[in-house]
């Protein structure tokens, strides 16, 4: 006789929050007492969601600290989210700054 769980709204919550939280699906199953499988099935939409409240939440807060004039936030902010790339420029030159010179030698 087997037993078909079913989903409360705590349960519900609890994932969703849970997932938000970052918490592996091995361990959010634990929790409500299924295995992770049981979990999938029947919280699809919670762990989904869980997941992308919690990424907009951060963004959100990254975006206000970066509006605000947070240097560290307007760093991540431009790399991660307009691809902005620090870049090295390196030059060389021959003795005292003159010309570098090439020499070609072909041996046969």
């Amino acid at each position: 006789m087997s037993h078909e769980h079913i989903a409360t709204e705590e349960s519900k919550r609890l994932v969703e929050t849970s997932a938000g939280l970052g918490l592996p699906h091995e361990q959010i199953a634990a929790l409500i007492g299924i295995d992770d499988k049981t979990l999938r099935k029947h919280y699809r939409t919670e762990l989904d969601l869980g997941k992308a409240k919690a990424s907009a939440q951060i963004a959100k807060t990254l975006f206000n600290k970066a509006q605000s004039g947070d240097t560290t936030a307007l760093i991540w902010w431009t790399k991660a989210q307009m691809r902005w790339a620090e870049t090295q420029k390196q030059e060389l030159s021959g003795p005292n700054g003159s010309a570098q010179q090439h020499v070609v030698t072909w041996k046969k």
